[in-house]
């Protein structure tokens, strides 16, 4: 994430429109995750969810429909990554999860991150 801005990605601003009845986690914590998938967060390092990320990751889990756009290295491939990740059942073999990439080079960047 060399790219990204802390400070520029604070200052965004959403739709009213978009974004009512959105609830915005500041923290991590704050969502409940897995503790495996909290500790594999920080591993990774991520201090604090980005915009895309404190607005999309429980929309994702809890089953919504969720479109979300945002600048390359605001951290979207971790948010769906987290999402799916937090609702999955690591124990079972069958498939859970279908993840379509429209690129080759995306496909790859997705597999690194969500490979443990």
């Amino acid at each position: 994430m060399d790219d990204f801005d802390r400070d520029l990605d604070n200052e965004l601003e959403f739709s009213h429109k978009s974004t009512k009845g959105i609830k915005v986690h500041r923290t991590f914590e704050s969502m409940n995750l897995k503790p495996d998938l909290l500790k594999g967060i920080y591993a990774y390092g991520f201090e604090t969810p980005s915009a895309i990320q404190s607005r999309a990751i429980m929309q994702i889990i809890s089953g919504r429909d969720t479109i979300a756009q945002a600048q390359s290295g605001t951290g979207k491939t971790a948010t769906f990554s987290i999402g799916m990740l937090e609702v999955i059942d690591t124990k079972s073999k069958e498939c859970q999860a279908l993840i379509l990439s429209p690129t080759r080079e995306l496909a790859i960047q997705i597999q690194n991150v969500v490979s443990i």
